[in-house]
């Protein structure tokens, strides 16, 4: 099962539900669980096992052109085709903008001089740990970088397991749809603010159009009001759980720990969320 936990936005605890929810299924001693964290602008999913042990680390590549100059004649198509305006061709040179390069290779199928080969730079790390038997992989974009999807997926084809839990980014931008892409449910979590439904319908729409099955935990729940509910009712939307605004929840996980380790009452929910999902997963197949 490849689980995806997302939000519409920021703050609304998919960390804690992300790090809780592999904690328990570990606990049971069934099957291998994996962790993907792909908020690699800010990944923290790792901070929360720190006994885990690094296995590797590698450079995450993606390709860039690299032009012979004895070769181009400089008339300027490859910069013509190149839809991110990567390439600048002028007077006795052509510029080239390695951040904005998506490596589709178009430029170097329309040279007509074949001056344009395919050379790679690095965007940010990928690294792989493990916490007893439990696999943690996340992405460290690089400093100044703004491509982030091809790190994702370097990120998601490293976490191999029996179950996976992808740590999503917040929002609903190329970072979520890729994160999510591929998954077989995606748990979207929220809080019951004006602000929480209106970037929960968002992201429902976007996971509409994916295909993708969805559920909702809420976060937080006894603040705000009564509209996220009126809203999942509506549009008959399930909600899976509620995890209530607690201090000592609040405590433990401000200390860098994962809240199920020391309220073990909590371990049983988040099973049955787990099994209440690959029931839905089961169901959606079966149409």
């Amino acid at each position: 099962m490849k689980l995806s936990i997302a939000s519409g936005k920021g703050g609304t605890g998919k960390t804690l539900v992300s790090t809780s929810l592999a904690a328990s299924l570990y606990s049971l001693g069934d099957g291998r669980i994996a962790i993907a964290d792909c908020d690699v602008e800010e990944p923290n999913s790792h901070l929360f096992f720190p006994d885990r042990t690094l296995l590797e680390k590698e450079s995450c590549q993606v390709a860039v052109p690299v032009i012979d100059e004895e070769l181009c004649t400089h008339c300027g198509k490859c910069s013509e085709v190149c839809a991110y305006h990567a390439l600048a061709v002028l007077p006795g040179t052509v510029l080239i903008f390695p951040e904005l390069c998506h490596g589709c290779g178009a430029c170097s199928i329309i040279c007509p001089e074949k001056a344009i080969s395919e050379g790679s730079r690095s965007i940010g790390e990928i690294f792989h740990a493990r916490s007893g038997g439990m696999d943690i992989v996340w992405g460290e974009l690089a400093l100044g970088e703004a491509r982030t999807t091809p790190l994702i997926k370097a990120v998601k084809q490293r976490a191999q397991g029996d179950t996976v839990i992808v740590d999503c980014p917040p929002g609903t931008s190329c970072s979520m749809v890729e994160s999510v892409r591929g998954s077989d449910f995606c748990l979207l979590v929220t809080e019951p603010t004006p602000f929480g439904l209106y970037d929960l319908d968002i992201a429902l729409k976007v996971l509409d159009k994916m295909k993708i099955p969805q559920a909702v935990l809420v976060n937080k729940s006894g603040v705000g009001d009564r509209k996220l509910y009126h809203y999942l009712e509506e549009k008959k939307i399930p909600l899976l759980m509620e995890i209530p605004l607690d201090r000592k929840i609040a405590e433990i996980y401000s200390q860098g720990e994962i809240f199920v380790l020391r309220m073990p009452e909590w371990k049983e929910r988040f099973v049955e969320l787990a099994n209440r999902i690959e029931e839905m997963i089961a169901c959606c197949r079966s149409l």
